[in-house]
C-alpha cells in the first residue's frame, strides 16, 4: 500500500497528463468558441432534453452566478432557449436551439474524434485494459 501523500502526488500527476493530452486547460475547446464548462453545460442541457438551471448546477457541481454568466453567453448567441415551467411559474426549462443543436453535434462528434485519434493505435488488448481500468477508477471513486 502506498504511503497517502504519494498516492495524491501521481494522482495530481495523472490528471496533469490527461487533461494536457486531450487540451481540457485550453480556453477553448476543441479550438471553438467555447469553454469546457460551456460544452459541458451544453451537454447537460442536451442529455435532459429540457432541463431547469438547478438540474444543469447539481449535474455540474457548479456555481449558481458562474452558471447564470454562461447561460446568458449562451442564449445572447442564440444557442439556448428559455420557456416557463408549465409545473413551476417560477422556473425555466432550458433548451437547446436548432443553432444549438448544431453547434453541440458538431463538439461532440469532434470530441470523439479526438479520443479516436488517441486510442486508434492501441492494440484490441490495450485498448480494453485502458476501458476496463478507467471503468475501474470511476466505479472506486464513486463508492468512496
Amino acid at each position: 500500500m502506498k504511503d497517502t501523500k504519494i498516492a495524491v502526488q501521481e494522482i495530481r500527476a495523472f490528471n496533469r497528463f490527461y487533461t494536457d493530452i486531450i487540451g481540457l486547460l485550453d480556453a477553448h475547446l476543441l479550438n471553438s468558441a467555447y469553454s469546457l464548462s460551456e460544452v459541458r453545460t451544453m451537454y447537460e442541457i442536451y442529455t435532459g432534453k429540457s432541463v431547469q438551471a438547478s438540474q444543469i448546477m447539481t449535474a455540474m457541481h457548479i456555481d449558481k452566478s458562474y452558471l447564470s454568466r454562461i447561460l446568458k453567453k449562451l442564449t445572447q448567441e442564440g444557442l439556448i432557449s428559455k420557456t416557463p415551467s408549465e409545473e413551476d411559474a417560477r422556473a425555466s426549462l432550458i433548451s437547446l436551439t436548432e443553432e444549438g443543436l448544431k453547434v453541440f453535434k458538431t463538439l461532440n462528434k469532434a470530441s470523439d474524434e479526438q479520443i479516436d485519434g488517441l486510442i486508434s493505435s492501441l492494440s484490441p488488448r490495450k485498448l480494453e485494459q485502458l476501458v476496463n481500468h478507467m471503468q475501474a477508477i470511476q466505479e472506486i471513486l464513486q463508492h468512496k
